[in-house]
């Protein structure tokens, strides 16, 4: 089993409350991090920390909307102000979109799709990548989807804003190479967390039958791509996509006959 040993560095993790997020948070800390759980549900981010610091780790919980600019920036120099700095930055927080077609999506869901999805992106990237120059060093992650290399049904605000996710991703990270920072995304594909909890069964077995792995991921599964593309082991990974799906973006699903005999 791969172990990090990040003590004395700091992780930020947004939407850290539950799902991808708190897994991520719990595996910085793991590997001996602080960690400040950021989430816009203020419960669960101080449920996340009492339980981190419960295990002897180093933890603060912060409530955020990433959609608010002036608090992102706000926020994340409150979090450099407690811990004196800011070595990891995992920008995981979304929202899904309505499922409809694209000329049927209110201009409102759009904007609100497009504001936690991407625009978070930009202005938690712009908050945080000061404080890693400062430092000289730094690597981030920003959680986009397979969503982001794909086109799908009923989904256009929530793909628009991941293939976003991924551009922005690349061109930052072309910005800050030769400065120490690396920044790449994650794309997961169907992971077992909360946020997939409550679609019906019919749904789920439509999902699992698209995912050749024949099971939804584990969050940490994601978390241990988390730690490792902010590791050492992949200092020369900068700029990447990291596609963790259980091979679901292979588009193997309409190659597939073999439940029909």
């Amino acid at each position: 089993m791969v172990t990090y040993d990040f003590a004395g560095r700091v992780a930020l993790v947004t939407g850290g409350g539950s799902g991808i997020g708190l897994a991520t948070a719990q595996a910085f800390a793991e590997a001996g991090a602080q960690v400040a759980v950021v989430d816009i549900n203020g419960e669960a981010a101080q449920r996340a920390t009492e339980s981190l610091r419960a295990s002897g780790h180093r933890a603060e919980a912060f409530e955020l909307d990433v959609a608010d600019e002036a608090a992102v920036a706000r926020t994340i120099r409150g979090i450099d102000q407690h811990f004196g700095r800011v070595d990891f930055a995992i920008n995981n927080a979304g929202v899904e979109s309505d499922p409809v077609p694209m000329a049927d999506l209110a201009n409102e869901k759009w904007q609100r799709v497009c504001d936690v999805n991407l625009s978070s992106i930009f202005h938690c990237m712009k908050a945080e990548i000061p404080l890693m120059l400062r430092n000289g060093r730094g690597a981030i992650v920003n959680t986009a989807s397979v969503a982001g290399l794909i086109g799908g049904y009923n989904m256009s605000a929530y793909i628009a804003t991941k293939h976003g996710v991924i551009g922005l991703t690349k061109a930052a990270a072309t910005d800050y190479a030769a400065r120490g920072i690396r920044i790449n995304a994650i794309c997961p594909g169907f992971i077992a967390t909360p946020f997939t909890a409550d679609a019906p069964q019919a749904i789920i077995d439509r999902l699992l039958f698209s995912i050749p792995a024949g099971r939804p991921g584990k969050p940490e599964e994601i978390a241990k791509s988390m730690l490792w593309l902010c590791s050492e082991d992949a200092s020369y990974i900068n700029g990447h996509a990291l596609v963790v799906d259980g091979a679901a973006s292979l588009g193997t699903a309409g190659t597939r006959f073999d439940d029909l005999f």
